[in-house]
This record gives C-alpha cells, sequence and structure tokens, in this order.
C-alpha cells in the first residue's frame, strides 16, 4: 500500500464516483502535481484539491468513464452537457474517489478486487477507516461504484451500518480498458440510451433524492 494525495473532499458533490483503488498512472499523476503546487506555494487545501482533480482516474480511463456515466444519463440529471465536464467546469458536482483511498498492489501489479476488500484485514480496515468516514461526510450524494467488486464492498458498508443502501447506483463496469466491450453493449444496448429498467435514469433521480438502484442489462442476466 503506497500513499497518494486523494484525501481532498467536495462537500458539495452531488454524484461520488467510486473505483477500486488509484493504480500507478493515477498515484505518479497525482504526486507530481501535488510537487508542483507545493513548489508554487499553494496552499494545503489547494495542494490537495488539485492532486485529487489530476489523478482521479486520469489516463485512458477517463473517457471510458465519462462515456459510461453519458450512458445512463448521469449528465441529464445533473443538468450539464455531457459528463466530461465533471472533469473540467462542473466539477462543483462530483467526488472521484476509491473504495480503497491508498494505492494497493499485489505482486507488484494493481489491486483489481482479489483478494477480496471485506475478507482482508488490512484492506477491511482502509475501507472502514478511509472510505465510510467519507462516505458519512457525503450522505447526501448519490454513490456510483464501478464494478462489481465495489458495489459489494459498498453493500458490505451498508450492511455494517456506515451508509444508506438507497444511495448506491449500482450495475456499472469497471472502465478499465478490459471492459472496453462492455461499455459499448452498455452504449448500445436501447435505442434510448437512457432507458433503464422501464424508466429513465434522470426521472428515477431527481435532485437532492436518492435514485433507486439501476443495473445494466449484463447484470441483470447474472
Amino acid at each position: 500500500m503506497c500513499y497518494s494525495p486523494f484525501e481532498f473532499i467536495n462537500e458539495q458533490a452531488r454524484v461520488v464516483i467510486v473505483g477500486i483503488t488509484p493504480g500507478r498512472t493515477q498515484m505518479f499523476d497525482s504526486l507530481r502535481e501535488a510537487h508542483r503546487r507545493i513548489h508554487l506555494g499553494a496552499s494545503n487545501d489547494e495542494v490537495l484539491r488539485a492532486a485529487k482533480a489530476t489523478g482521479a482516474f486520469s489516463g485512458p480511463m477517463r473517457p471510458n468513464l465519462t462515456g459510461l456515466l453519458d450512458a445512463i444519463c448521469i449528465h441529464h440529471w445533473l443538468g450539464i452537457p455531457g459528463c466530461d465536464a465533471l472533469f473540467a467546469q462542473s466539477s462543483h458536482l462530483v467526488q472521484t474517489t476509491s473504495a480503497l483511498r491508498n494505492p494497493v498492489f499485489v505482486n507488484g501489479e494493481n489491486y483489481n478486487g482479489a483478494p477480496g476488500m471485506t475478507r482482508t484485514l488490512l484492506l477491511r480496515e482502509q475501507l472502514v477507516a478511509g472510505f465510510a468516514q467519507d462516505a458519512a461526510i457525503l450522505s447526501n450524494a448519490v454513490f456510483v461504484p464501478l464494478g462489481d467488486k465495489v458495489a459489494d464492498a459498498l453493500h458490505w458498508l451498508a450492511a455494517q451500518g456506515h451508509m444508506s443502501r438507497d444511495r448506491i447506483l449500482d450495475g456499472l463496469p469497471h472502465p478499465s480498458g478490459a471492459n472496453a466491450v462492455n461499455s459499448a453493449e452498455l452504449r448500445a444496448s436501447s435505442p434510448d440510451p437512457c432507458q433503464t429498467n422501464g424508466a429513465t435514469l434522470h426521472q428515477s433521480m431527481p435532485p437532492r433524492r436518492p435514485p433507486r438502484a439501476w443495473t445494466s442489462r449484463r447484470a441483470a442476466a447474472r
């Protein structure tokens, strides 16, 4: 487990995008930006804000992620042109985070969910001490876990009383390159790209109210 400067919390966020853990690319991008800001004389808050904005889902993962969020019409609910704006002019609407805030590596490779977060003491402690505390601060936001393993971890936290289950909007695949086909299938799964389980997502997600859990066609088929 390594340190990465991802402590900043946007308390005004309406949607929280939750990955597994920062990978090597995200870790180094955030550290470089923090280093640059420190040498410019920025305050601690400015350093952490900039590091989070630069490193969060950076690299080729970011366009995959915004494409997935557009496919389920998060941007319609938020009233923005597209979800790429969440990493630009509309960043005040989003909190980007990971179930495991600090980067985790297994045999030198990015942690991919195995061994399980809730079955491994070190990871479970970070999940509770880090993410659960952040979730309490962001109790009015909607949480979008990326992939089944993150969704399982969030539902475990909900079962332990650390967060509200009805604010977990699950069903999306993880936006890694390995899931590119799944992302394309999701965007092409309906003539109406906002149609999910008989109701458009933005209709089931009125402002400041929790959404119904959304399940992709792929998840529903399992």
